[in-house]
């Protein structure tokens, strides 16, 4: 509990640790989806992967181009988060943006096995794996 923080505040970020939760527990599938899908983008990781939580939650593409538009927006608050796209090393780590009660969130680690070691022991395609994990999300935020 913070001190001095309102209930609103609180409703507000309850998303955010509901998120952490959900990369915590599912850490090695989320590392194999991403992977898998920027191999399919084959976009030199200009694109990253999204999870939306509006109206419910299910993941998206998110174009280095569409975050630029959206940081001029907001008066350049993305900028780090371009930065971080910039230097992301897929092989060794994942990034993810979370879209959520008006606010954006950055995933950003580096799995206990690389994202394409993930991928290759994951018994299920991309496909399945966006099927399972919206189901798991659909469950953290209900």
């Amino acid at each position: 509990m913070q001190f001095g923080s309102s209930k609103n505040n609180q409703t507000q970020e309850k998303w955010r640790w509901q998120i952490d939760n959900f990369v915590d527990d599912n850490e090695t599938q989320l590392a194999a989806l991403t992977w898998n899908l920027q191999q399919e983008w084959n976009d030199n990781n200009n694109t990253i992967l999204g999870i939306d939580l509006k109206p419910q939650p299910h993941f998206v593409a998110c174009s280095r181009e569409q975050i630029e538009k959206l940081s001029q927006s907001t008066k350049g608050h993305l900028q780090e988060i371009l930065g971080l796209i910039d230097g992301y090393k897929s092989e060794i780590e994942v990034l993810n943006l979370v879209i959520g009660e008006g606010q954006v969130k950055l995933i950003h680690y580096q799995p206990q096995t690389p994202p394409p070691d993930c991928a290759k022991s994951e018994e299920n395609n991309a496909e399945q794996l966006i099927e399972i994990l919206e189901a798991k999300l659909k469950q953290y935020f209900q």
